[in-house]
């Protein structure tokens, strides 16, 4: 779990900036954009790309850089299935 934790802080300092696209759900799966297993989107989606680091599909609102953030601080870990953990995360005021 440190090593998470460790890993988001780190892109957080990285102050990557956040980038927003429209497209259709097929052109984003094909761009590489990643999304939540087993969710339903609409035809058109928002596909939020944070530098080169991460590109995913995702209908929430977003910052415009990763410096906006603060520090991540996991809170919980658990098992939700057979080899699956989940674990429950703040981010913490600047």
């Amino acid at each position: 779990m440190q090593a998470v934790e460790d890993e988001v802080n780190r892109v957080i300092q990285l102050q990557l900036d956040v980038e927003r696209e429209e497209m259709s759900l097929e052109d984003a799966l094909a761009s590489g954009a990643h999304g939540e297993f087993g969710a339903k989107y609409p035809a058109k989606v928002s596909v939020y790309s944070v530098g080169d680091y991460s590109k995913e599909i995702c209908m929430g609102p977003h910052v415009k850089n990763t410096s906006e953030l603060g520090t991540f601080k996991i809170k919980k870990e658990q098992s939700i299935s057979a080899g699956t953990r989940r674990i429950k995360a703040v981010l913490l005021p600047i």
